[in-house]
């Protein structure tokens, strides 16, 4: 047994829950922060009579306090924050709220309580902006975000480098590109192009609308994101770490891998409809190189595209063949 206990920020999401299983798998006790204890957590399903959840405010250093000594865990994971990019023009003021004065809550918290407490940041691509200063980016990248989501990272990423080295802590920041899985919200254009495909080739969806087809992204597996998140606080020196696949896919080849794995052509049922596209927000050469992680963590990311597009296409068929009264429309 390992005896370490994990505290998880945002354990419901994605992220969370992965992680959850994954810790679980490793002797770990976890410990998960939700905002209502009592609500059916879908993600969490598999492991519920598994984990502990609280409720605490990540706003409220006194309820974080409280519960960092309650749970008095080794591990930290901060994961909870806006995580749909697009929205957080239309919520600017929480986005800061969760992602940056939300970290800045937890890391005093910890070093009030147990500074010897690892740390993990969960950052993003996002802040390193729309044009990137250099491609691919790398750990020594500099900062440049555009939306209000990669802004706010951007500071938790800076915070997070501060108390570092202020104050000797373990913490550490995984700047993660875009990770997908059957999990993420159908918001998310990957798992929306699946959910697609899976619906038009079972009779309960007519068409697919998108915006633009040639926009590419670092697209990776979920799964693949949160085993670094691991390693890194296993590591024996904290650092940063862009986690990444470092091949960028369009979004052409995303849908055409999706259709052709329910046997359907993609031209037949994709509709374009240039409002949904980014405008002066989309990305350009948004690509990570992942060599620090694969040289100092033994990281390598072991899902690639075709095999991540196959999972969530073959995902969806079966939730809406078991459920097709369930069907939700994107």
């Amino acid at each position: 047994m390992s005896g370490r206990r994990a505290f998880i920020t945002g354990v419901a999401g994605q992220d969370g829950s992965y992680l959850a299983e994954s810790l679980l798998g490793r002797d770990y006790e976890v410990v998960g922060v939700v905002r209502r204890a009592t609500t059916a957590y879908e993600n969490l399903a598999p492991i519920r009579d598994r984990i502990e959840l609280i409720q605490a405010d990540l706003l409220g250093p006194l309820s974080l306090v409280k519960a960092l000594e309650e749970c008095r865990p080794q591990e930290v994971y901060n994961l909870a924050s806006v995580s749909f990019v697009p929205a957080s023009w239309e919520e600017p003021v929480q986005t800061a709220e969760f992602a940056a004065v939300g970290a800045t809550a937890l890391l005093e918290s910890i070093r009030h309580v147990d500074a010897s407490i690892r740390f993990y940041q969960a950052s993003s691509s996002e802040i390193f902006g729309a044009e990137p200063r250099e491609t691919p980016q790398t750990e020594t990248t500099p900062l440049s975000p555009l939306t209000p989501y990669g802004v706010a990272k951007a500071y938790a990423h800076f915070i997070v480098h501060s108390y570092r080295r202020l104050y000797g802590m373990y913490a550490c920041s995984g700047i993660v590109y875009n990770h997908e899985s059957p999990r993420r919200p159908l918001q998310y254009l990957p798992r929306k192009v699946a959910h697609g495909a899976a619906a038009i080739s079972l009779g309960l969806q007519k068409d697919l609308v998108l915006g633009d087809l040639d926009a590419r992204r670092d697209w990776g597996y979920a799964g693949d994101a949160v085993r670094a998140m691991w390693l890194m606080l296993r590591h024996e020196a904290p650092g940063d770490y862009v986690i990444a696949t470092g091949v960028l896919h369009s979004v052409r080849e995303l849908v055409e891998l999706a259709f052709a794995h329910v046997g359907l052509e993609w031209r037949e049922y994709v509709r374009i409809d240039a409002s949904l596209r980014r405008g002066r927000a989309e990305l350009h050469g948004l690509v990570g190189d992942a060599t620090r992680a694969r040289g100092e963590l033994g990281w390598e990311p072991q899902v690639e595209f075709e095999e991540l597009v196959r999972m969530l296409v073959t995902a969806q068929v079966e939730r809406l063949s078991v459920e097709p009264a369930a069907f939700t429309s994107p």
